[in-house]
């Protein structure tokens, strides 16, 4: 079956990164014991796909990979234990390994797109049974690929690590990206008061008129006193983020004391070497930070169990996701548009592509 293969020939559109992409075969068997077929409707891309490309992902790239972590299909056939049936439209997880520890994975932990691990941009997927979950009913093809990564990224961010609830001051920074998106919608969800950063104001009025209270550009010299005239005299509870960088610096003038920094990624490193070095990038965390006692947690992706609930939580708030751009057809005109767009940072949400 047709699949999208990782090699090291760069595409003519990614001049300059190590690795590239082809149509090849991802050679499906029949599913085996607790095992399903999945006949892959629609993939959506997460920022992780470039950082595979550009050599900047901090564990081993294995060229004949099959690329993607987010899908939605139909199941075709199954061994399982009867929780999944044929015929089924199922959401995969993008994660393997871990089963419920809110702390980490109990074994190691893949994620699909990379070997050992499988990816979804392929016809079909033969996938565990305990990794599919059935697909809200008032979701398309489109929202439904759109949302497992960086839906669970989101989700684990601001209920497991955040402790976000009804009535929390939020920061998001990065707005118009896949997991701060989905930060904004779930939070909005459960009634919290949500700022957002963006260097385009466009992306930050599109927060607003999705719930957000107000917004501010990272990269103007005043953002932390412009928020602070928004707080009106409260301060941050939490802060979600995916970039790093020293916007932390100025953190603390906004946060209460003992608030949460929850980083999910340290995308403000272009380079990439954050992810893979200490010599450049990173964050900043100063004595002012230890003096509030602000408190930096990490967070990757999430569990089994972090995957179904937050299925459930967009089933019950009937939560669409955004989606910037739809194209047809697993081909290499439509993933070279989909990263190129991607790392121009035109999208205002995911980008799918619908088989």
């Amino acid at each position: 079956m047709v699949a999208l293969v990782l090699n090291k020939k760069p595409r003519p559109r990614t001049a300059g990164y190590t690795y590239g992409y082809e149509l090849g075969d991802n050679k499906v068997h029949e599913p085996k014991q607790n095992e399903a077929l999945v006949k892959i409707e629609g993939v959506s891309f997460n920022h992780r796909d470039v950082w595979i490309l550009k050599n900047a992902y901090p564990l081993p790239i294995e060229t004949g990979s099959v690329l993607g972590s987010d899908g939605v299909g139909i199941v075709e056939k199954t061994s399982g234990d009867g929780s999944i049936k044929q015929g089924q439209r199922v959401l995969v997880n993008p994660g393997i390994g871990w089963d419920t520890d809110p702390l980490g994975p109990e074994e190691d932990y893949y994620i699909l797109g990379l070997l050992p691990a499988i990816g979804t941009f392929a016809e079909q997927v033969v996938v565990e049974t305990r990794d599919l979950v059935p697909c809200p009913e008032h979701l398309t093809t489109a929202q439904a690929a759109a949302l497992p990564l960086a839906g669970l990224t989101a989700y684990r961010a601001l209920f497991t690590r955040g402790n976000v609830k009804a009535g929390s001051n939020v920061l998001i920074t990065g707005i118009g990206g896949g997991v701060a998106v989905y930060a904004l919608q779930f939070a909005v969800a459960v009634g919290a008061n949500v700022y957002v950063t963006s260097s385009k104001q466009d992306k930050i009025e599109h927060a607003k008129k999705a719930g957000a209270k107000g917004g501010v550009n990272y990269k103007d010299s005043n953002c932390f006193d412009d928020l602070l005239k928004q707080l009106n005299g409260a301060k941050i509870d939490t802060v979600i983020d995916g970039a790093g960088g020293s916007f932390y610096a100025g953190l603390p003038k906004v946060m209460r004391p003992g608030g949460t920094m929850v980083n999910y990624g340290q995308t403000s490193d272009t380079s990439g070497k954050s992810m893979t070095t200490n010599d450049q990038g990173g964050i900043v965390f100063t004595m002012i930070h230890v003096f509030d006692n602000l408190d930096l947690r990490g967070s990757t992706m999430g569990s089994r169990r972090e995957f179904k609930e937050m299925v459930a939580f967009v089933d019950k708030h009937k939560i669409k996701p955004i989606v910037s751009k739809v194209w047809k057809g697993l081909n290499l005109d439509n993933v070279d548009a989909a990263i190129d767009f991607m790392r121009n940072g035109h999208q205002q949400g995911k980008l799918v592509i619908e088989m």
